[in-house]
């Protein structure tokens, strides 16, 4: 039996990802919970396996911190010559980028990941160095210690109760090809604290009264086993994805919450975040746009409130587009390895049920192996959302005209058919009302083509088969007919209908890949922060129909650097209260957020790998501008565009002046 056939978009994304990877380098990461659990040793035992192996090997930093051990091991390998750096009267030594880069050797061994390099060097962090490496084709192995992870800062500060200040940005975690724990019980590491392997004994007695104490070691510990599960789990949907594997393996739980814009949401989401802290698992929040036409605006902007809410929760959000709610739920869940769904059910009479389909009992039917929590709501309460008509309903509201184009069609037809009577038969007629109903149902819709039905088989009987005085006189013939109308408006206009939601689903993702493409081509063709902030903030105006203004920081304060009005360039001192605010914490502010909502701007951080490096701010001139999730998930999208533009433009004007210095 033939395995399972594989996605071919994700067949084709991992061609192109597996490009990627044979020009670029390598990244191990031996992570470990605290100093001294054997991070370096264990990078130095796997490097001696590869040299063996006939790979060139070189260090360009390792750390013994005085063991002798470990002294020994580093005597093996070819050691880089540090590079010599002047800094306030002393002279350090740090790592030399450039002598590896002309090396270019198989593997490199770094140590100490999160290091600071001193002032005057071409990176400020050592992960920077790491991250150039493996760009040019270089594989890495280099250690790094759980707290210094930036996503856990927050974390690792209440453990400690101690603020860490050299951090690595999670996209390295997410770059590395393995993440290797290196782990020791908490009893067994201080034991070799207290042994002097790791510290001397000054710097041990010190670090056992505040960082090494067994409590602490416990929490670092649970948190990097979490990062380590967490890479390995990438892994298995990496390999799932690739595969077209559909059935679910249960190697960890997830959950999933169906958001449908409703009351009960609410509460349901509420509930999934109190059942994931059980567990302790990953969830996500997913909405399924079916582009109804008769999907209130209201309704919308209330799923992405909801939507919004389970962000702040801790919980994956996205947003899915299809026509077939339960299918693109249980499609989605099995892409993902979803192991739980939670849906709403609403207690309604037993009438409504022969006609309305039940969400949560179409999910439980079609779940599977997938386990289905259903969380029951007050009678009465249901929804567009929990609860859908077996018929489609029409996705255009229908105007009056489209009537009158109805019956003047039949009209038209029925003349044409008078004229025609005396050259061919009455059945042969029959074809020019079909005709007529199926232009009625491609423009007209569902109402239209049976009030056509209707006229047109009154019409056809009344003039060519008699004139019977009531519909209990129509013959057989006539019955049949007036059937086939019926049925051939039915199937068409629902054709129509879904061949037009596919249309409206493809221009949205055609859309917003080519406004992609468009700024990110534009971008990479300007060099200069001023050109790349005019262009951005030019495109974002154009394609939102905004005023947009970007701002850096300069002196110590955001200052407006970049704006597609030139005569609004000056912001209150509410506003730039807000931009500032966004700025120091990373996140999105103003009009239609949950956070200074009072602002009739939206304010977007622009994010780059070393944090936060400035502002937009987008002051939309339609009222619902970004009430829907494609508009904000597209300006975000934009956003990191210009932002990634502007950290790449950094960089090269660094690498400049640093061999500009250099040649000096």
């Amino acid at each position: 039996m033939p395995g399972p056939r594989p996605d071919p978009d994700a067949l084709l994304q991992h061609i192109i990802a597996e490009e990627q990877q044979e020009t670029r380098g390598k990244l191990k990461i031996y992570l470990g919970a605290a100093p001294g659990v054997g991070k370096t040793y264990s990078m130095l035992h796997d490097a001696l396996v590869e040299r063996s192996k006939g790979l060139d090997v070189v260090i360009g930093v390792a750390e013994s911190h005085g063991r002798q051990e470990i002294n020994l091991i580093i005597k093996k390998f070819h050691i880089l010559p540090k590079l010599s750096v002047n800094y306030n009267g002393k002279t350090l030594l740090e790592f030399d980028l450039d002598a590896a880069l002309k090396r270019h050797p198989g593997l490199i061994l770094i140590d100490e990941m999160a290091h600071t390099n001193v002032p005057n060097v071409r990176h400020k962090k050592r992960w920077q160095d790491i991250k150039e490496l493996i760009d040019c084709g270089i594989d890495v192995y280099t250690t790094l210690n759980v707290q210094h992870i930036e996503s856990l800062n927050n974390d690792v500060y209440q453990i400690i109760h101690a603020p860490v200040h050299e951090t690595v940005p999670d996209l390295m975690l997410e770059m590395a090809d393995t993440i290797e724990l290196v782990d020791l019980p908490p009893e067994e590491l201080l034991e070799r604290l207290h042994d002097g392997k790791i510290y001397v004994p000054k710097q041990a007695e010190l670090a056992s009264e505040f960082f090494f104490r067994k409590g602490n070691l416990i929490a670092l510990r649970e948190l990097a086993l979490r990062i380590v599960a967490q890479s390995v789990r990438a892994q298995v949907l990496l390999y799932r994805q690739n595969q077209g594997i559909k059935n679910i393996w249960p190697t960890s739980a997830k959950l999933l919450v169906c958001v449908g814009g409703n009351i009960e949401s609410l509460r349901l989401i509420r509930i999934a975040k109190q059942i994931s802290s059980n567990l302790k698992t990953d969830w996500v929040a997913v909405y399924v746009d079916t582009t109804f036409g008769r999907t209130s605006k209201q309704k919308l902007a209330t799923a992405t409130k909801q939507l919004h809410l389970a962000e702040q929760l801790g919980a994956e959000i996205r947003v899915l587009t299809g026509l077939n709610i339960v299918k693109e739920i249980l499609a989605f869940a099995r892409e993902q390895n979803v192991t739980q769904i939670m849906v709403a059910k609403h207690i309604r009479t037993r009438w409504r049920d022969i006609f309305m389909r039940n969400l949560s009992d179409e999910i439980v039917r079609e779940s599977g192996e997938i386990d289905v929590y259903i969380m029951t709501g007050s009678k009465g309460q249901a929804t567009s959302e929990t609860g859908r008509k077996v018929k489609f309903q029409s996705e255009y509201s229908i105007h009056w005209h489209m009537y009158v184009f109805s019956i003047s069609t039949i009209a038209i037809i029925t003349w044409f058919s008078f004229l025609l009577s005396p050259f061919i038969g009455h059945n042969a007629l029959i074809m020019l009302y079909m005709i007529g109903i199926t232009t009625i149902s491609l423009f007209g819709g569902l109402g239209p083509s049976i009030l056509g039905s209707l006229f047109g088989i009154i019409s056809y009987d009344f003039l060519f088969l008699g004139k019977p005085s009531s519909f209990t006189d129509f013959n057989p013939e006539s019955w049949f007919v007036l059937l086939s109308m019926f049925g051939i408006s039915q199937i068409i206009s629902q054709l129509t209908i879904i061949m037009r939601r596919q249309i409206k689903v493809v221009r949205l993702f055609t859309n917003q890949t080519s406004a992609l493409y468009k700024l990110s081509r534009q971008l990479s063709r300007t060099r200069g922060i001023d050109s790349l902030l005019s262009i951005g903030v030019d495109y974002i105006g154009t394609l939102f129909a905004s005023e947009v203004l970007a701002l850096l920081p300069r002196n110590g304060s955001l200052l407006v650097q970049a704006a597609c009005n030139k005569n609004a360039t000056q912001l209150s001192e509410k506003e730039q209260a807000i931009a500032e605010w966004v700025y120091k914490l990373g996140q999105n502010a103003g009009k239609g957020t949950d956070s200074l909502s009072f602002s009739s701007a939206l304010y977007i951080p622009l994010l780059a790998a070393q944090g936060v490096i400035g502002v937009l701010r987008i002051q939309p001139l339609q009222e619902d501008a970004f009430s829907s999730p494609e508009n904000m998930r597209l300006l975000e999208a934009c956003a990191n565009q210009i932002a990634l533009a502007l950290e790449v433009d950094n960089l090269q004007e660094k690498q400049k002046l640093h061999i500009s210095s250099h040649q000096l």
